[in-house]
């Protein structure tokens, strides 16, 4: 493929091709480990990316006018953790002219999502309230459905269509057929009434039966909805002082059988408590439990981020609260680093706003406030850049700095949250801790059992032909025996 057609093909993705054992893998995921099928989708795929440009499709090359229209957007997470893709059907109008740039407005947010966030699958929203006929445009949703299909491997978890019209039901007859049969169990038809069954009413507008206020607006280019900065200077005062505190406050409220005088004896009792554990921890230098050196490591240009991916938390049975990301400097200069969070009530880092020397480790301790549990949707932003070594590292000149540095020169990573649930760990579970292995995600476990299920479906196979030169054999058998039968008789009959 690549000697024959070379010259349709973008050098940038035969490059990446060869080094990206995690692209691979999703094609042959997603074509059931058939290599012929493989090549044929990397092919398809690689021919329709030179055509769209998409390695250079950019806010300056699209007209302004097709982000301010809010039709196409990414926002909010399903119950899953998966990021949610919004089409929003009655904002789209059909116009052959336009159509091209629309097409590329879709290539843009997957390709912008899929390189910041390598590859992690999206969840796809038809939002069709207070659509007709007039929106119906087969075309735009042949080109959608082909986007997941042929041109962006085992990036659909699910496809979430919310109060599709009666009058739309012919229509998307045609686009089922589009539709292989991976895609069309991915399908959700839901309404006002079941939509929470997928997604939580926190990153649900009010239409549909939830309480997200987000209004999408262009500019700027919504940004994963990550704010900063969580503290600028980390906490000011101990954090388990400040735990201490909610949690008194929150006994307080649970034991409202008891008189004043006792709830005042029990906070002081707490609080004695909290502040010996918390110069015993003052002591261990402030290493969390949980702050294990994961066995995956980001390797990025300015920083090796530790964990790659993760940041594990236990539910609020286990305790866990606190996690350690690991920054190493590889660089010959200072890099100034930030840390943004989807949740910033929730959380607390330290440091948050701060510089790493050259060739030197740093840890980031992040902690949740007491309270509060941490979520599958809750993600952080790594913002990292080199300065000069002339500038300070001062808070002043850090401020000054991120004001100043351009955007091309800084260097992002996220990770996500995962939550530990079980509070009585099996025996497996504490040997993977034991190991400092993590435990696996819905991601991983999906990824397996649909390998399970690959396999299976060989095994089936190989079943079917056997049994298919079974019968064979069987069926040979008997005319070799009709056979043998014959020319005995035909012997005695010539005897006779």
């Amino acid at each position: 493929y690549l000697l024959d057609k070379s010259d349709k093909y973008d050098s940038r993705d035969v490059e990446r091709l060869q080094q990206d054992d995690k692209w691979v893998e999703n094609y042959l995921i997603w074509r059931h480990d058939v290599v012929d099928d493989t090549l044929k989708m990397i092919d398809e795929s690689f021919q329709w990316r030179k055509e769209y440009t998409v390695n250079d499709l950019t806010e300056s090359v699209l007209p302004k006018w097709l982000f301010e229209s809010g039709a196409l957007f990414l926002h909010g997470y399903d119950k899953e953790g998966y990021k949610l893709f919004w089409f929003k059907v009655k904002l789209h109008v059909r116009d052959q002219k336009q159509q091209l740039e629309k097409k590329k407005l879709v290539a843009f947010w997957l390709e912008h999502y899929a390189k910041r966030d390598h590859g992690k699958p999206l969840t796809v929203v038809f939002d069709m309230a207070e659509t007709g006929i007039s929106h119906i445009d087969l075309d735009f949703v042949r080109f959608i459905v082909n986007c997941f299909t042929d041109y962006y491997p085992n990036f659909l978890t699910k496809i979430v269509i919310f109060e599709m019209p009666w009058i739309m039901n012919a229509a998307f007859k045609i686009v089922k057929g589009w539709l292989g049969p991976d895609a069309i169990s991915m399908l959700k038809f839901t309404n006002k009434s079941d939509v929470q069954e997928y997604i939580s009413g926190e990153y649900l507008p009010p239409h549909m039966g939830g309480t997200d206020s987000f209004k999408y607006s262009y500019p700027p280019l919504v940004d994963d909805d990550f704010q900063t900065p969580l503290c600028e200077n980390g906490p000011i005062t101990s954090e388990d002082e400040h735990e201490s505190k909610e949690e008194i406050d929150t006994d307080a409220k649970e034991t409202g059988d008891l008189n004043e005088e006792q709830n005042l004896n029990q906070k002081k009792m707490n609080s004695v408590e909290q502040i010996s554990k918390s110069e015993e921890n003052d002591k261990t230098e402030f290493k969390p439990k949980n702050a294990k050196k994961a066995l995956t490591t980001f390797k990025g240009p300015l920083l090796h981020i530790s964990p790659a991916e993760e940041l594990y938390f236990g539910s609020k049975e286990t305790g866990e609260k606190k996690c350690l990301i690991v920054l190493t400097n590889v660089t010959k200069n200072i890099v100034a680093f930030k840390v943004r969070t989807t949740a910033p009530e929730k959380y607390r880092v330290k440091p948050s706003n701060s510089s790493c020397e050259p060739g030197t480790s740093l840890d980031i301790i992040v902690s949740l406030h007491g309270g509060f549990a941490a979520s599958l949707q809750d993600r952080f932003l790594i913002m990292a850049a080199e300065m000069d070594q002339s500038s300070g590292s001062g808070v002043p000149e850090l401020a000054q700095f991120w004001k100043e540095v351009p955007r091309t020169k800084v260097m992002e990573h996220r990770l996500r949250c995962h939550v530990i649930e079980s509070s009585k760990p099996s025996t497996l579970t504490l040997k993977e801790n034991a190991l400092h292995i993590p435990a696996k995600t819905n991601e991983d476990l999906h990824m397996q059992l649909t390998h399970l299920l690959q396999i299976n479906k060989r095994l089936q196979e190989q079943i079917d032909r056997c049994l298919w030169f079974q019968q064979l054999s069987v069926v040979l058998s008997l005319l070799s025996v009709i056979i043998v039968a014959f020319c005995f008789y035909l012997a005695y009959t010539q005897r006779s």
